[in-house]
């Protein structure tokens, strides 16, 4: 809990000292500075070179529908939320769930999708049939993600392996390093589909909203994304880029 709140207490001094320092780049060079942690598949990932994904293609979507172009940075999941109260980025956007302690430090524009923690286990595991069955056992996660915090607290007898990347979570499961991972839905489809090594518990843990995290210093952006998202709603393109990633996790 100490640990918590000196976080959100030097998070909030940074918020303030961004809001105080940081210009409104935005508005002069149409361009949205945009963080990302791209090892998230099908939400985002990179192919070819090339991010890709849904998030990445809902972004992109939602910058034109406001005449603006995206500049992407590619970081680990941890310092998304910092690297906006920094004013090194105007959003982050990287299956983030909105949750009260997040947004006390950045804005979230409107939810986006709803996902949720789900346990992926060997496909050949028939003994954990649910989170019940993992008291005493290693369970990976990633690291700044809400898996960590919710299963230290909901579950604090299963022992949490932390690691910096979501394919080193199913990678420690495949190797029996760790009995399960705790990880987002579409990431835990996306894997469990493409490698076949790996399965979903059919219950999930929660159910979340994905949303995407913009500085405080700019809720003219957070209304502008708020109203493309509608826009894109209601002409289809919401629907299309939904129906190409994320129609086989339903």
């Amino acid at each position: 809990m100490q640990n918590r709140r000196t976080f959100l207490a030097r998070a909030l001094l940074a918020c303030s000292l961004t809001l105080a320092s940081a210009a409104p780049a935005l508005a002069a060079d149409h361009v949205i500075r945009i963080a990302t942690d791209a090892t998230f598949p099908p939400m985002e990932f990179v192919e070819n070179g090339k991010m890709t994904g849904f998030d990445i293609d809902l972004t992109n979507a939602l910058a034109k529908q406001m005449g603006k172009t995206v500049q992407w940075t590619q970081i680990d999941f941890k310092g998304l939320i910092p690297g906006v109260l920094s004013g090194r980025f105007d959003m982050a956007v990287s299956a983030i769930y909105i949750t009260p302690e997040r947004a006390k430090v950045v804005d979230f524009g409107d939810s986006y999708y709803a996902g949720g923690l789900v346990v992926m286990v060997k496909k050949n595991n028939d003994a954990i049939k649910s989170i019940a069955d993992l008291d005493g056992k290693n369970v990976t996660v990633q690291v700044g993600t809400k898996s960590v915090e919710y299963l230290k607290t909901h579950y604090p007898r299963i022992h949490t392996v932390e690691v910096e990347q979501n394919e080193q979570m199913f990678n420690l499961v495949e190797i029996g390093r760790a009995d399960a991972a705790v990880t987002g839905m579409p990431a835990a489809y996306q894997f469990a589909r493409t490698k076949g090594t790996l399965k979903v518990l059919p219950k999930p843990l929660t159910t979340e909203a994905y949303g995407m995290a913009v500085s405080k210093g700019e809720p003219q952006l957070t209304a502008a994304l708020n109203k493309a998202l509608a826009q894109l709603k209601a002409d289809g393109t919401y629907d299309k880029i939904v129906h190409k990633w994320l129609s086989n996790d339903k």
